[in-house]
């Protein structure tokens, strides 16, 4: 068990939860929907978001109430609230696992966020693969409905508050809110190019908020416990709070692990997950998702909080840790995460829809030992061509694994091209003898 206290997991580690709304109420579950619906005023639910200190777990880290406050205060139409459940990051597992063990803290943390920024209709954008996860929550939204939690007239305060389940087609793009109202408007998935930002113009032109399904999650706790409680949890004070790491590959324990902002690289991969799965020492670590730089053993005393990870060249991004032992060729996983890019690139940006291609297509190459020493400086051109020239920050994304593995472990492309080079010169001579 955890030293540390549990939060947006310890429901559904206890024995018989099923994540019923019955079993929901058990563990003090829609208390905090109560204290705040028609009786604490919306603006004040923001101000005690901001004073926890919340920030987004989706990838960007932006602070919660600050992106509510960004909303027009004196527009009277509709405004919107998007749950981005597209979970869609290779290495990320997190928010499936809280969709579909505790769903009713998702919607509590959804109907507070509604009530704080106006919102009568909020949408759950989930992934289309999470089959499982959308039936759940539609049961779960039934539930809370008839319960009085959702619905008109929420608790008998006069707030009006729908949430409706809306399935994705399994694009990653979707992941990026702009492209996810765009799907959820019925169009293509591609991103907006901003300004206007979602705040103003979001979905059907309408100020519109998006927030993480795990960011949501932490609100009915905020709520119930004061802000001052998260914020004293994790590396005050940009960083607070708990985070759900989603670690994977080469370790005795893959799983996700709920623990305080700020706990090292090393403490999770050897004290949570159990170290390496071999006597093989660790190699290589992407610590925020597939569009994280890579990190390496030097950086095993890091601490997982959006700064430090950002100072040692990498970032937090969804909380995805992907760790790979020693014998893992770093070329071959930069093509698996670039062909993984080069698929899903929507194709909306020259950079990126061209840029990935090429990318792709030269790594192949250097893998399968054709490749020339100049095809280095090729792929480090071909991604400051990429980086920051594209509308989202797919661009960015896509670069991390090509410029993070040519940072570190350079001699292994070089050790590839050489061989390439060595086999040309011994198929030069006995060319020329067949002629």
């Amino acid at each position: 068990m955890p030293k540390h206290e549990l939060i947006l997991l310890k429901n559904m580690m206890t024995p018989g939860y099923t994540g019923s709304l019955k079993d929901y109420e058990k563990t003090g579950g829609y208390q905090a929907l109560k204290k705040v619906v028609g009786k604490v005023q919306p603006a004040d639910v923001t101000q005690l978001v901001m004073k926890s200190g919340l920030r987004g777990r989706g990838g960007a880290g932006f602070p919660t109430g600050v992106k509510w406050n960004f909303l027009p205060k004196d527009y009277k139409g509709p405004k919107y609230l998007c749950c981005n459940a597209d979970e869609s990051e290779p290495g990320t597992f997190k928010d499936r696992q809280l969709m579909e063990r505790d769903p009713h803290q998702v919607l509590e943390g959804i109907a507070i966020a509604a009530y704080a920024i106006g919102a009568e209709s909020s949408y759950i954008y989930i992934r289309g693969e999470f089959v499982l996860g959308a039936h759940i929550l539609d049961k779960a939204v039934a539930e809370a409905q008839q319960a009085g939690y959702l619905g008109k007239n929420v608790l008998g305060s006069g707030a009006n508050i729908q949430i409706y389940v809306h399935r994705g087609a399994g694009a990653y793009i979707c992941g990026e809110e702009t492209a996810l109202l765009e799907s959820l408007e019925g169009k293509r998935g591609l991103p907006r190019v901003k300004p206007p930002f979602p705040a103003t113009s979001g979905l059907y032109g309408k100020p519109t908020v998006v927030n993480n399904v795990e960011t949501l999650a932490n609100l009915p706790h905020i709520v119930n416990r004061g802000p001052e409680w998260f914020a004293a949890i994790g590396s005050a004070p940009k960083s607070t709070g708990t985070r759900i790491f989603c670690v994977s590959g080469h370790v005795k324990n893959p799983g996700n692990y709920e623990v305080p902002m700020g706990i090292t690289l090393r403490e999770l991969i050897f004290e949570h997950a159990g170290g390496m799965r071999s006597d093989k020492k660790l190699k290589a670590i992407i610590p925020g998702g597939a569009s994280a730089p890579f990190l390496t053993e030097q950086h095993l005393d890091v601490k997982l909080d959006f700064e430090s990870v950002a100072q040692a060249g990498s970032m937090l991004g969804s909380g995805g840790v992907t760790v790979m032992e020693e014998g893992t060729s770093m070329v071959w996983a930069a093509l698996r995460l670039m062909e993984f890019f080069f698929h899903e690139s929507c194709g909306k940006c020259s950079p990126c829809r061209e840029g990935s291609s090429w990318l792709t297509q030269t790594v192949r190459r250097i893998l399968a030992k054709r490749g020339r020493m100049e095809d280095i400086e090729t792929l480090k051109q071909l991604c400051q061509n990429i980086a920051g020239r594209t509308i989202c920050a797919f661009g960015d994304a896509e670069v991390a694994p090509i410029m993070s593995t040519l940072q570190y472990w350079r001699h292994e492309y070089e050790e590839l091209i050489r061989e390439a080079e060595a086999h040309r010169e011994k198929e030069l001579p006995m060319a020329a003898a067949r002629h």
